[in-house]
């Protein structure tokens, strides 16, 4: 397989050198149903999956703060979901990375600028790689899974939305006050979620103390 992407991969580089990196006069991209219907949907994708898995593992980090302990198949469950979604995610991704890349070179007569948002969106992409690596690699168990899908969230919402705000780059779409107030909070309140996921977690390890003689 990773023959047959790498040779692949190879004729799709080799096509898009053809033309060298050029920057004509900038095109109306936004004006292709193709485009739209490929890129749009499958980043679309990717990133709502990955928000998917971010939202399950908050569920389950709320969930373990509760007295009661949560039951093992309960826990073997949201795992399970929520590595299906990060699977699903990066493939998605991934795939809409590459569209988006094909797009621009059509566009703009290059496939890779290392634009902002271009950037954030390869940040998706390797978070979930990370995230699928350290979980098959057994670097984190459960409740590690669960705390890079919650940060994933913050991560997304970065690459989705931040970069757009910042006026640089030709994905800038305006800096727009009431959109990075909202953004900020929401980042914050996936941090307090990690937090409050550390304390529990320390909570569950603490030795019990000695009972009276």
């Amino acid at each position: 397989m990773a023959a047959v992407v790498g040779f692949l991969t190879q004729l799709i580089a080799h096509q898009l050198a053809l033309g060298g990196d050029t920057m004509e006069p900038l095109r109306a991209v936004l004006d292709t149903n193709f485009w739209l219907a490929t890129h749009v949907v499958t980043i679309t994708l990717g990133y709502s999956a990955t928000y998917v898995a971010g939202f399950l593992a908050l569920l389950y980090i709320l969930r373990t703060a509760l007295p009661h302990k949560l039951a093992e198949e309960t826990e073997t469950s949201f795992a399970g979901m929520v590595y299906g979604a990060i699977c699903f995610a990066v493939f998605f991704s991934f795939l809409g990375t590459v569209l988006g890349g094909i797009w621009a070179d059509q566009s703009w007569g290059r496939f890779w600028g290392w634009d902002p948002k271009e950037n954030g969106a390869l940040l998706v992409v390797l978070w979930n790689a990370l995230i699928i690596h350290a979980y098959r690699q057994k670097l984190v168990g459960a409740r590690g899974l669960m705390n890079l899908a919650v940060a994933g969230n913050a991560i997304t919402s970065f690459s989705w939305f931040g970069v757009n705000m910042l006026g640089v780059g030709l994905h800038s779409y305006g800096f727009m006050d009431r959109a990075f107030t909202g953004l900020v909070i929401f980042i914050l309140s996936q941090a307090a979620v990690l937090a409050l996921s550390w304390l529990t977690s320390r909570r569950r390890v603490a030795p019990q103390k000695p009972l009276p003689a």
